[in-house]
């Protein structure tokens, strides 16, 4: 059982050593939208998409020459404005705006496949995967507290989305890379607190957020 378990620890170290990490810097602004669930008396209209910026560290493990472990720590802004129709007490109805910037710490989880040389130095990559995303903090129509209560309630904490993209990487000398390319990000799950379902009275109503990414970086 030992002979057998220094062998297992003896493979682990070895493929980690012989396996290659890179880490990098990148820099995602993101026009950034949603996505509503609610019955058409509602009327809920996106306004217009918002640019949010994001920013974080990524790591790609490779386990193959052309296959990588992708994941990192982004801090990213998502949210836009939107419109909808509620109804006072008397059930007549009125128009109502709100802006939303919801901030998140993102966990990318995805895999990265690479092509061989396209150019001298130059490469593809296609990336797909999910996140993990926990909300630090919020706005509504760039305030923080609305009527006594903090805005950052309306919102849940948690976030999962799913994320295809797409790039080139540019190769600088031994060990630097620059990339560039473009993400869709489109949420699963719903970022309303009850705030909108407890408003219109109406607990099918789900809020979700939607967007695409500009994301340009470097690894080492």
């Amino acid at each position: 059982m030992k002979k057998l378990t220094f062998l297992l620890l003896f493979l682990c170290f070895g493929y980690g050593a012989a396996a290659q990490v890179e880490i990098g810097l990148m820099v995602s602004p993101t026009i950034s939208g949603n996505r509503f669930v609610a019955e058409d008396k509602y009327n809920f209209e996106k306004e217009n998409n918002n640019l949010r910026l994001g920013v974080g560290v990524i790591a790609d493990y490779f386990f193959a020459q052309n296959y990588a472990f992708s994941t990192g720590l982004i801090y990213r802004s998502k949210g836009s404005e939107f419109s909808y129709t509620g109804f006072d007490e008397n059930q007549n109805p009125y128009r109502a705006k709100d802006d939303i910037s919801i901030q998140y710490i993102e966990l990318p989880i995805s895999l990265k496949l690479f092509t061989n040389e396209i150019a001298p130095q130059t490469i593809l990559y296609f990336q797909v995967g999910g996140s993990l995303n926990t909300k630090v903090a919020a706005k509504v129509n760039d305030k923080k507290v609305i009527d006594g209560e903090k805005t950052a309630k309306r919102f849940n904490i948690f976030e999962a989305s799913v994320m295809l993209g797409g790039g080139t990487e540019f190769q600088f000398g031994e060990s630097t890379k620059l990339f560039a390319g473009l993400t869709y990000h489109r949420g699963l799950s719903d970022i309303d607190n009850k705030y909108y379902s407890r408003l219109l009275g109406d607990k099918n109503i789900a809020l979700k957020n939607n967007g695409v990414s500009i994301d340009v970086g470097v690894k080492f």
